[in-house]
């Protein structure tokens, strides 16, 4: 899957100070997505199969983290099932390579804050990263886990691709125009899912996106190349 080392050595060479790269992280870090895996492994999955119908997922995860909480898993239960996440093989080196070449590296992701540090620091690259941008989580005073919306359900974007609690493009905006101050010339995308396309969208000429193989962002952007301005590397 990751090439990303090779893509800097061979495209950048020395020049990798003024390369940002950003990561989603479920199916693009970790092997999965997070949710489910904590929601299977604590064994509510079938309270969960029966209550997405009737709400916004974002909004499911913080019901389920109160169901959870009420039958008696604890917030270390949780964290003992994310340290055993599996992980896409070589992404790990591959990201302290790329660190280690100088790369500013950044997640912007719609898992949540508690799940993503908690496995970062588990495998050790949480420091390599600048900057962590997904769904606000928090352990409340009754030790109970909460899980907010990174965006208000109206945050406008008109792309369907993105989920009412996140559009990944908004974020990558804001990442370009600070990355402008700094004097930050290029971006690294890499993504898996559906949500993942607004943000390529946003890419310039000078970028690359890294779709995953044979995942739903790979097909919309086969689909519309057109679109795309940035060059594209199949991870």
């Amino acid at each position: 899957f990751f090439s990303l080392s090779d893509l800097i050595l061979v495209r950048f060479n020395k020049k990798m100070a003024g390369i940002v790269v950003v990561f989603d992280f479920d199916k693009t870090i970790i092997d999965l997505d997070s949710d489910n895996w904590v929601i299977d492994e604590l064994g509510a999955t079938d309270l969960f199969n029966r209550l997405l119908p009737t709400m916004p997922w974002n909004s499911l995860m913080d019901r389920m983290m109160k169901e959870l909480h009420e039958q008696g898993k604890t917030i270390d239960d949780i964290e003992q099932v994310l340290k055993h996440v599996p992980v896409i093989p070589r992404v790990v080196p591959a990201i302290k390579a790329a660190h280690a070449l100088g790369c500013d590296l950044r997640i912007v992701s719609d898992a949540n804050v508690f799940y993503i540090e908690t496995i970062l620091k588990h495998l050790g690259i949480y420091d390599y990263f600048t900057e962590i941008n997904t769904n606000p989580g928090y352990v409340d005073e009754q030790g109970k886990l909460r899980i907010l919306p990174h965006h208000d359900f109206h945050h406008g974007c008109s792309f369907n691709t993105c989920p009412p609690n996140m559009c990944k493009g908004l974020v990558i905006e804001r990442i370009q125009t600070s990355l402008a101050k700094e004097g930050k010339k290029r971006m690294i995308y890499l993504g898996d899912g559906a949500g993942d396309f607004c943000p390529s969208l946003k890419m310039k000429e000078q970028d690359f996106v890294m779709p995953r193989k044979d995942f739903p962002v790979w097909k919309l952007i086969n689909e519309n190349r057109h679109l795309i301005r940035a060059r594209i590397r199949f991870a």
